[in-house]
Protein backbone atom coordinates (compact mmCIF):
# COMPACT_ATOMS: atom_id res chain seq x y z
CA UNK A 1 0.00 0.00 0.00
CA UNK A 2 1.00 3.36 -1.09
CA UNK A 3 -0.22 5.04 2.43
CA UNK A 4 -1.73 3.90 5.90
CA UNK A 5 -5.74 3.00 5.94
CA UNK A 6 -6.37 5.50 8.85
CA UNK A 7 -9.32 4.90 11.00
CA UNK A 8 -11.84 7.82 10.26
CA UNK A 9 -10.76 8.38 6.83
CA UNK A 10 -14.11 9.50 4.54
CA UNK A 11 -15.50 9.71 1.09
CA UNK A 12 -19.01 10.02 0.06
CA UNK A 13 -20.65 9.96 -3.18
CA UNK A 14 -23.69 11.03 -5.02
CA UNK A 15 -25.62 9.14 -8.16
CA UNK A 16 -29.04 9.81 -9.60
CA UNK A 17 -31.65 6.95 -9.29
CA UNK A 18 -32.08 5.69 -12.85
CA UNK A 19 -34.66 3.07 -14.45
CA UNK A 20 -32.39 0.88 -14.92
CA UNK A 21 -31.48 1.06 -10.84
CA UNK A 22 -34.81 -0.12 -9.52
CA UNK A 23 -36.15 -3.05 -7.86
CA UNK A 24 -38.50 -3.54 -11.44
CA UNK A 25 -35.97 -3.98 -13.54
CA UNK A 26 -34.69 -6.45 -10.30
CA UNK A 27 -37.71 -8.25 -11.18
CA UNK A 28 -40.04 -7.02 -8.31
CA UNK A 29 -42.97 -5.94 -10.22
CA UNK A 30 -44.67 -2.32 -9.73
CA UNK A 31 -41.57 -1.34 -7.52
CA UNK A 32 -40.37 1.63 -9.22
CA UNK A 33 -37.51 2.59 -6.58
CA UNK A 34 -33.87 2.44 -5.82
CA UNK A 35 -33.04 -1.81 -5.46
CA UNK A 36 -31.24 -3.04 -2.49
CA UNK A 37 -28.89 -4.60 -4.53
CA UNK A 38 -28.23 -1.58 -6.59
CA UNK A 39 -28.02 0.62 -2.55
CA UNK A 40 -25.57 -1.78 -1.76
CA UNK A 41 -23.36 -0.95 -4.76
CA UNK A 42 -23.61 2.37 -4.38
CA UNK A 43 -22.26 1.61 -0.72
CA UNK A 44 -19.05 -0.90 -2.71
CA UNK A 45 -18.08 1.73 -4.73
CA UNK A 46 -18.01 4.31 -2.13
CA UNK A 47 -15.94 2.00 0.10
CA UNK A 48 -13.76 1.53 -2.75
CA UNK A 49 -13.21 5.12 -3.56
CA UNK A 50 -12.27 5.68 0.26
CA UNK A 51 -9.45 4.13 -0.19
CA UNK A 52 -8.21 3.72 -3.79
CA UNK A 53 -5.60 6.45 -3.27
CA UNK A 54 -3.99 4.98 -0.72
CA UNK A 55 -3.24 1.21 -2.79
CA UNK A 56 -0.53 0.56 -4.84
CA UNK A 57 -1.37 -0.47 -8.04
CA UNK A 58 -2.38 -4.29 -8.81
CA UNK A 59 -4.38 -3.95 -5.68
CA UNK A 60 -7.45 -4.16 -4.92
CA UNK A 61 -10.68 -4.40 -2.44
CA UNK A 62 -12.78 -7.78 -1.93
CA UNK A 63 -15.78 -7.22 -0.20
CA UNK A 64 -16.06 -9.59 2.20
CA UNK A 65 -19.38 -8.67 4.68
CA UNK A 66 -22.19 -6.00 4.75
CA UNK A 67 -24.87 -5.94 7.17
CA UNK A 68 -27.21 -3.57 5.51
CA UNK A 69 -30.44 -1.63 6.79
CA UNK A 70 -32.67 -0.26 3.67
CA UNK A 71 -34.61 2.01 5.58
CA UNK A 72 -36.34 3.92 3.15
CA UNK A 73 -37.31 3.82 -0.55
CA UNK A 74 -36.26 6.16 -3.55
CA UNK A 75 -37.68 7.24 -6.40
CA UNK A 76 -36.10 7.11 -9.73
CA UNK A 77 -34.61 11.01 -10.16
CA UNK A 78 -33.91 11.61 -6.71
CA UNK A 79 -29.93 11.89 -5.76
CA UNK A 80 -28.29 9.70 -3.45
CA UNK A 81 -25.16 10.63 -1.51
CA UNK A 82 -23.24 7.78 0.28
CA UNK A 83 -20.93 7.94 3.15
CA UNK A 84 -18.54 5.93 4.60
CA UNK A 85 -16.26 6.01 7.36
CA UNK A 86 -13.03 3.70 8.20
CA UNK A 87 -14.29 2.11 11.72
CA UNK A 88 -11.23 -0.42 11.87
CA UNK A 89 -8.40 -1.59 10.27
CA UNK A 90 -6.76 -4.92 10.88
CA UNK A 91 -4.01 -5.97 8.83
CA UNK A 92 -5.65 -5.95 5.17
CA UNK A 93 -8.95 -6.03 6.59
CA UNK A 94 -11.05 -2.55 6.65
CA UNK A 95 -14.18 -2.29 8.06
CA UNK A 96 -16.45 0.85 7.45
CA UNK A 97 -19.56 2.66 8.33
CA UNK A 98 -22.06 3.87 6.40
CA UNK A 99 -25.40 5.71 5.49
CA UNK A 100 -26.46 6.72 2.27
CA UNK A 101 -29.33 9.76 2.10
CA UNK A 102 -31.74 10.78 -0.92
CA UNK A 103 -33.04 13.99 -0.97
CA UNK A 104 -35.86 13.78 1.35
CA UNK A 105 -34.07 11.32 4.20
CA UNK A 106 -31.87 8.64 5.73
CA UNK A 107 -32.64 5.56 3.55
CA UNK A 108 -30.29 3.13 4.60
CA UNK A 109 -27.43 2.36 7.23
CA UNK A 110 -25.08 0.13 8.12
CA UNK A 111 -21.42 -2.06 8.27
CA UNK A 112 -19.45 -3.23 5.07
CA UNK A 113 -15.95 -5.29 5.29
CA UNK A 114 -13.37 -5.29 2.68
CA UNK A 115 -10.02 -6.87 2.03
CA UNK A 116 -7.18 -5.67 0.24
CA UNK A 117 -5.80 -7.96 -2.03
CA UNK A 118 -3.41 -8.45 -5.18
CA UNK A 119 -5.07 -8.42 -8.39
CA UNK A 120 -2.64 -11.07 -9.45
CA UNK A 121 -3.19 -13.56 -6.43
CA UNK A 122 -6.91 -13.05 -6.80
CA UNK A 123 -6.55 -13.93 -9.89
CA UNK A 124 -4.15 -17.09 -9.27
CA UNK A 125 -7.18 -18.54 -6.42
CA UNK A 126 -9.78 -17.98 -9.53
CA UNK A 127 -7.47 -19.70 -12.14
CA UNK A 128 -7.08 -22.71 -9.26
CA UNK A 129 -10.64 -22.74 -8.52
CA UNK A 130 -11.53 -23.04 -12.54
CA UNK A 131 -9.22 -25.98 -12.55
Amino acid sequence: MRGKIEVGRTYQSQTRVEEWMTAEKAGNRGVDVLSTPMLLQLVEEAAMQCVAPLLDDGEITLGTHVDLTHLAATPVGLIVRTEVEVLKVEGRRVEYAFTAFDEREKIAEGTHERYVATREKFRERLEEKLG
